[in-house]
């Protein structure tokens, strides 16, 4: 057996996620089938460096998948770019050890959240940002952004419905935002993330830059350690797993 390692992005709007689901499309889905197409109807299953929501798109995703074919990467990134759909392509495709796992072996992730900030909504970009008209003091969030930054237990910034077993702490080694005209980037990379922990985070953000709550009130925030205290969880269609990071990529 042959432990294949693929790069890839996807549009994620016309996508219920990246895990199959009974009757829905994801990107899971799609890529199996393809490799099953390429393995004569057998099914090869994919592990990914981790679950993306309906909505949720991705700029350097990263799956594997165990093969008996004798492929040389170039032309297993040919053939499954054109198996897959247009809104999935394979980026990089590398023949890895036997021991290495998308998920388990990876040592950081980073996301990011894309805010479209102007007085009225572009139809071209409904998709691919969260539209906020109002006010938003910059220098305010930049200076909440420090608060989450470093180890915490965040449990008040993750999903009620999240399904986590065990300790919610993580540790962030960057949140930032930057305003790039009319747009509001986020940016956040970290050893680990909770469910809907990136959305509730920029949530209370913005929050914050339109004097909504205070920099105090995120530190009752960790410490009440209560997800009923913190605001709304924002809509996935800004955000994009932006990079994941492993051990043998560092060290280059």
């Amino acid at each position: 057996m042959t432990k294949v390692k693929c790069t890839i992005s996807y549009d994620g709007t016309n996508f219920s996620g990246f895990q199959i689901q009974p009757n829905k499309r994801t990107i899971q889905y799609e890529i199996e089938a393809a490799l099953q197409r390429m393995h004569k109807k057998q099914h090869i299953r994919i592990q990914s460096s981790g679950r993306t929501d309906k909505g949720v798109h991705a700029k350097r995703q990263v799956i594997h998948f165990e093969t008996t074919l004798a492929i040389d990467p170039a032309n297993w990134k040919k053939a499954l770019n054109v198996l897959l759909p247009s809104d999935i392509v394979i980026h990089r495709v590398e023949i890895v050890p036997e021991t290495f796992h998308a998920r388990y072996d990876a040592i950081e992730k980073e996301y990011r959240y894309f805010v479209l900030n102007t007085g009225e909504p572009d139809v071209f970009q409904r998709n691919y940002s969260y539209f906020d008209p109002f006010h938003i003091d910059i220098k305010k969030m930049q200076l909440a952004c420090k608060r989450f930054e470093g180890t915490h237990d965040f449990t008040s910034f993750c999903s009620a419905k999240a399904t986590i077993k065990g300790s919610k702490v993580r540790t962030l080694y960057e949140v930032s935002c930057q305003k790039h005209e009319n747009t509001i980037e986020f940016i956040f990379r970290g050893n680990g993330f909770l469910y809907h922990m990136v959305r509730i985070i920029v949530s209370v953000l913005l929050d914050v830059g339109k004097s909504k709550i205070t920099l105090e009130e995120i530190d009752t925030m960790f410490i009440l350690k209560n997800r009923e205290y913190v605001g709304m969880t924002i809509p996935p269609e800004g955000l994009y797993l932006w990079n994941v990071v492993y051990e043998d990529e560092r060290e280059q």
